[in-house]
């Protein structure tokens, strides 16, 4: 058995902060290990507890993931948090198996011709990989969570449209592979609420018990309203970063996954308790302009302050 249950209770709203790792993905410059962690320790303090904390790639084509195995011992020593790092290939996740990280994370491409172009493999190749990946799971002493995000599963970068049955044949055989979660990842922004809201409802009902993540980049403006209609549809587990950093290779000009401050406030709106204080929450920022002073931030919360007489802290 994993860990499933305790890091994704039933009928809890999770936000995941993953500036740590997809925020950086692209980013010319990076936070060093010391800013790193006070950026998990202040966003901590401010209520967060899902860290995607780096990715186990080679040190010299992604120098900005080379201290991950530090970084998630730094989330580990923070009671009641779970640090998320993602695999590519065997290698990595016996790696990240030995790191101890809470929660092993992997990608399949929603479309044959992403797959081909991104990962020189087949679909059904990707799925045989996840699939080890569970039996190396099953296998090791801590058992981590094993989560597998479909990329591209509301519109392709190469094809264009994607058949939404097709993404929830990949949900049904990503949960036969042994995953304990199913990410729906809009990529490159390409969605809008009512393919959000239809392709998660599928998602849900196929994961019965499992939870169903939404990843959301807001490449057209549309990620706030989409993250609701995907709450709307039963998701419980929102992927954000802070300030919105982040981008894709394969949609340029992209302003990266959708501002981790919004999420959480949209998600109090809706009468789901995060926890959050929005007032800490926002200043972590600092660390992000300090240490990448050339990189955008986002966010309509931080530019416009919480509405007068909203409490900064959550329920």
């Amino acid at each position: 058995m994993t860990r499933v249950q305790e890091l994704y209770p039933d009928n809890k709203i999770v936000l995941r902060e993953v500036g740590l790792r997809d925020g950086l993905q692209l980013v010319k410059t990076f936070p060093s290990t010391a800013a790193k962690q006070r950026w998990i320790r202040d966003e901590y303090a401010a209520g967060v507890r899902h860290f995607e904390v780096g990715s186990f790639l080679p040190a010299k084509t992604f120098p900005q993931f080379a201290d991950v195995r530090g970084i998630i011992a730094t989330v580990a020593s923070l009671p009641g948090a779970y640090g998320i790092a993602l695999t590519l290939n065997e290698r990595g996740v016996n790696e990240a198996l030995a790191s101890g990280v809470a929660e092993v994370a992997t990608v399949v491409s929603a479309t044959e011709e992403h797959s081909q172009a991104n990962a020189n493999r087949s679909r059904e190749s990707a799925i045989a990989n996840v699939k080890r990946l569970c039996e190396l799971r099953d296998a090791s002493t801590h058992k981590p969570v094993v989560n597998s995000a479909i990329s591209m599963a509301l519109g392709c970068s190469i094809v264009g449209p994607v058949d939404p049955t097709e993404v929830l044949r990949l949900t049904e055989k990503l949960f036969e592979a042994g995953v304990d979660m199913v990410a729906i990842a809009d990529t490159v922004g390409y969605a809008g609420p009512k393919q959000v809201g239809e392709l998660v409802a599928g998602a849900v009902k196929i994961a019965g018990a499992k939870p169903i993540c939404i990843h959301l980049h807001d490449t057209r403006g549309m990620g706030i309203a989409n993250a609701s209609a995907a709450l709307d549809a039963g998701a419980r587990v929102l992927d954000g970063s802070l300030g919105g950093l982040g981008g894709c290779p394969f949609a340029p000009g992209a302003t990266g996954n959708v501002v981790f401050e919004d999420l959480a406030f949209l998600c109090e709106s809706k009468g789901f308790e995060t926890g959050v204080d929005f007032e800490k929450l926002i200043a972590v920022r600092g660390i992000l302009k300090s240490e990448m002073p050339g990189e955008a931030l986002y966010g309509g919360l931080a530019r416009a302050g919480l509405p007068r007489g909203r409490a900064a802290k959550a329920a």
